[in-house]
């Protein structure tokens, strides 16, 4: 195991609920009345990208041709808007790791693995995020951040894994990758990664029988998962290096064949 490879929105904190409040925010400085609540932004989430979500939405709305191109054409200012109100949101403060984030990213660092971010959400997002959750030196912990832009097809295609693996110089099996949802982690196992998923309330739903290890999060001494060692993981109640590599690679099963010789 060579490389640590993360989603963002989800896996490294669990962002939705201030991505929904900015989108919204960026529809009311538009004028427009739409109002994604929750249970339709938990069926948004399907989709991947956050153009691509605001043009499948004017898609539902039932516009007529004109008035629908006239949407679509609206699109990357409601984007940037969008992104804008995220990036502040962000910087206020409202936002956490998730449980055992910064120290799996400590670990690793300290054990010399590379570190690497493969994600549908924007770069000025991702970089919102890091800066506002570990600091300034937060970005820098990456020796990649890989978006969505950057490739032809977003998630659940494994194009921007892919492209992790590719600049990295890595093969998929030297790579773990940690998601938090269906699209992402069909995308991860497209790829050819091992894959670690921990679900928000956003995607708990999610079929995430793909997953090869499913965890409500990664767990670290002040928030212990329960069950743990014994259930999924074999030496701490919270997800080690040395539980991947030996998750990844289980000892073979010997067959003992006793010969009998006739009396």
């Amino acid at each position: 195991m060579r490389a640590l490879i993360f989603d963002v929105d989800g896996t490294l904190a669990d962002t939705e609920e201030l991505h929904r409040q900015a989108f919204n925010a960026a529809f009311a400085d538009a004028g427009l009345r739409w109002d994604w609540h929750r249970a339709l932004y938990r069926e948004l989430l399907h989709v991947t990208g956050g153009k691509e979500r605001i043009a499948h939405y004017i898609g539902t709305l039932g516009l007529d041709e004109l008035d629908r191109r006239a949407a679509l054409a609206r699109v990357p200012a409601l984007h940037a808007a969008k992104t804008r109100h995220y990036a502040a949101l962000v910087a206020g403060g409202a936002l956490r790791l998730r449980p055992g984030v910064a120290r799996l990213l400590a670990e690793a660092r300290a054990a010399g693995l590379h570190l690497a971010i493969a994600s549908t959400t924007s770069p000025a997002n991702v970089e919102a995020l890091l800066l506002a959750t570990l600091g300034p030196d937060g970005p820098g912990l990456f020796d990649l951040i890989a978006s969505g832009d950057l490739v032809a097809r977003k998630k659940p295609a494994p194009d921007v894994f892919e492209l992790a693996l590719r600049t990295l110089g890595l093969d998929a099996d030297e790579a773990v990758a940690f998601e938090d949802s269906a699209p992402g982690l069909r995308a991860a196992r497209a790829a050819g990664l091992w894959t670690v998923v921990t679900p928000t309330p956003w995607t708990g739903d999610d079929d995430l029988s793909l997953a090869q290890l499913l965890l409500p999060h990664l767990g670290d001494p002040e928030t212990p998962l329960p069950g743990e060692p014994g259930v999924r993981l074999p030496d701490a109640p919270w997800l080690t290096l040395s539980a991947l590599e030996q998750l990844r690679h289980p000892p073979r099963a010997c067959t003992v064949r006793r010969l009998y010789e006739s009396a």
